[in-house]
């Protein structure tokens, strides 16, 4: 423990290409400054949508193979960030994606969103109590916007926040240890609708559509923002690292789109609420650093 570095953050996602798109530039810019970054993707993300046509083989419907095929991307997304700490959840292919909410696939053998919570954040205790980081980045209780995967991560690294701070709690896993900060991943209203403003006056269209403000994982009103992270001078990285998730991400400019082919902003200040932990900024004045008021 005492080789550990003096700041470490903690980032529990879904799928590969979700750190990318909420988290990208805040990751590049504290990796760069020496913090140790750790990622954690619940599940290798075998049931997204194919863009490019050349890899449609690689569709759960087809050969099944998307998943091995996404552990590659993030991997090369990462190295765009400059992470080099980045696990699934139990390893690779521990646990399938779920698909949309609804769906058959939510309950097949496996799937993260069928699996008990408490099954799932012992994987987490794990690599908690080995990184100990001092900050934790996940998803609201919505998931952002309600897929499966989302929603069961959010709980899922709630759970093993609380898990991992009980010294009666499996001590096969490691010392205790208890988390300084916890935030969720948000995105202030006022900033998505000027993102999409720009978007509709850019010259040319971007993409066939524009997506709606709903398609936005996180947005809130602006009041429930604590956080903000400038990550302009790591906007290439941001954008190379979603580039590098090329079955899922088609970027164009300062802009990107899903596999619905509707137009989305990219961010680069990232967002955030603190839910659990002291703010470090004076009092009715947003954090700049997700590390304010963090002891070494």
């Amino acid at each position: 423990m005492t080789d550990l570095p003096t700041r470490r953050l903690l980032l529990v996602h879904a799928h590969p290409d979700d750190e990318s798109i909420n988290n990208g530039a805040t990751m590049a810019r504290y990796a760069a400054e020496g913090a140790r970054v750790t990622l954690v993707t619940c599940t290798r993300g075998e049931e997204g949508e194919v863009i490019p046509p050349a890899l449609a083989h690689l569709a759960p419907d087809r050969d099944d193979r998307l998943g091995p095929h996404r552990v590659g991307e993030l991997a090369a997304a990462m190295r765009e960030l400059g992470v080099t700490d980045h696990r699934f959840l139990g390893g690779p292919g521990r646990f399938r994606d779920s698909g949309m909410m609804g769906v058959p696939q939510n309950h097949r053998e496996g799937a993260f969103w069928s699996t008990p919570v408490d099954t799932a954040a012992a994987y987490l205790v794990e690599v908690v109590r080995e990184v100990r980081p001092q900050v934790l980045v996940t998803y609201d209780p919505d998931g952002g916007y309600g897929h499966p995967d989302h929603v069961q991560a959010h709980r899922v690294a709630m759970r093993a926040a609380d898990l991992a701070a009980d010294p009666a709690y499996r001590p096969d896993l490691g010392a205790p240890h208890t988390l300084a900060k916890i935030y969720w991943n948000r995105v202030p209203r006022s900033v998505a609708e000027e993102g999409f403003a720009a978007l509709r006056a850019a010259t040319g269209p971007a993409f066939p559509g524009i997506a709606d403000l709903a398609d936005v994982p996180g947005v809130v009103d602006d009041e429930l923002i604590t956080t903000e992270i400038d990550g302009t001078a790591y906007g290439d990285r941001k954008t190379a690292a979603m580039c590098a998730h090329a079955t899922q991400i088609a970027v164009r400019g300062r802009f990107f789109a899903l596999s619905n082919d509707l137009g989305q902003p990219i961010f680069l200040h990232e967002y955030y609420q603190l839910v659990r932990g002291a703010s470090g900024a004076p009092a009715g004045e947003r954090e700049t650093d997700l590390f304010a008021g963090v002891a070494a």
